[in-house]
């Protein structure tokens, strides 16, 4: 009779001892570990750093925050928020990076903000790690590797806001073309778009992050999973 692939499972399982079966759940588990991000404040003022998930934290200048992420966690994202007033209770606001009013974040930020951006264990168990100025540009930052596995730094250190155009500028920062304009040209909602003048500006002095949504080919970078990270703002 033939065994379908559910009842030899099931027949695995049901021989296995228990101290067997233990060390497959630890041996499981250490496979697919929580991720480290040391998220570092090396700017001269401080800064309100954010996650989603993760939440939210003031570090002033030299502060760290080390943040565990699980394994196979999609659409993460930290970022700096500025010129931030909270109340004993956690409720305020940020002039730039603000995500509803919390300390705690809980959604993303509003722009601008430069984006550290990542998936954990995707597709063949990699990690797909991004920085990115779509919604603009708020701090320099850097995202890099920290693990013997990979050696990926991606940074963003121009000066974005002093030479940020016209069109673009608002208080603490230089907003990404989606944001101040919401057209087909620049926020490509339809999945068809190329760059343009205002993205070209943020490629130009970032050309490893970001600029425009299909900015793919040169903005996507890859770990192994279990690789741990480091974002640094002002590096």
């Amino acid at each position: 009779m033939f065994n379908s692939p559910k009842s030899q499972k099931m027949r695995f399982f049901t021989n296995l001892s228990v101290p067997s079966f233990f060390f497959l759940l630890i041996s499981c588990s250490t496979l697919a570990r929580a991720a480290r991000f040391d998220i570092t404040n090396n700017c001269p003022y401080t800064v309100w750093a954010a996650a989603v998930p993760g939440g939210g934290r003031q570090l002033d200048h030299s502060q760290t925050w080390p943040l565990d992420v699980p394994a196979g966690t999609q659409g993460a994202r930290i970022w700096a928020r500025t010129n931030c007033h909270f109340d004993g209770a956690g409720k305020g606001s940020c002039e730039t990076g603000d995500c509803g009013g919390l300390l705690q974040c809980q959604a993303y930020g509003v722009s601008p903000n430069t984006l550290a951006e990542f998936g954990l264990n995707q597709y063949m168990n990699m990690d797909f790690i991004d920085m990115s100025l779509i919604d603009g540009f708020n701090v320099p930052m850097e995202f890099s590797s920290t693990s013997g596995g990979c050696n990926r730094v991606i940074k963003c250190t121009a000066d974005i806001i002093g030479q940020c155009p016209a069109a673009l500028k608002v208080p603490g920062g230089c907003n990404g073309p989606c944001p101040i304009f919401k057209t087909e040209e620049h926020c490509c909602n339809s999945g068809s778009c190329g760059p343009t003048d205002y993205s070209r500006y943020f490629k130009d002095r970032c050309p490893d992050a970001y600029s425009y949504p299909k900015d793919d080919a040169t903005s996507v970078f890859t770990c192994p999973g279990g690789t741990n990270y480091k974002v640094v703002f002002c590096p």
